[in-house]
């Protein structure tokens, strides 16, 4: 599972732009959604195979994956 939040202060992002040395011109449309308006937001992410595991209480989530990669196997 993962997660994260957004970054919404514009200051924040420029400071930090400009400490990694990247171009302003190629984020220019994504600091401008947050030069005219924007809102906290964030969101996570639970893949299917982890949340069946769960729910059915396998041990590990490779049971759950029709055709998983094991240390001698890549191919199906």
């Amino acid at each position: 599972m993962g997660g994260s939040q957004r970054e919404d202060d514009l200051d924040k992002l420029l400071a930090r732009i400009r400490e990694e040395k990247l171009p302003e011109d190629t984020y220019s449309w994504y600091l401008d959604l947050r030069r005219f308006g924007t809102f906290t937001h964030s969101g996570f992410g639970l893949g299917l195979e982890r949340t069946v595991a769960w729910i059915t209480g396998r041990h590990h989530v490779r049971e759950m994956i029709p055709f998983p990669r094991l240390m001698n196997r890549l191919m199906p």
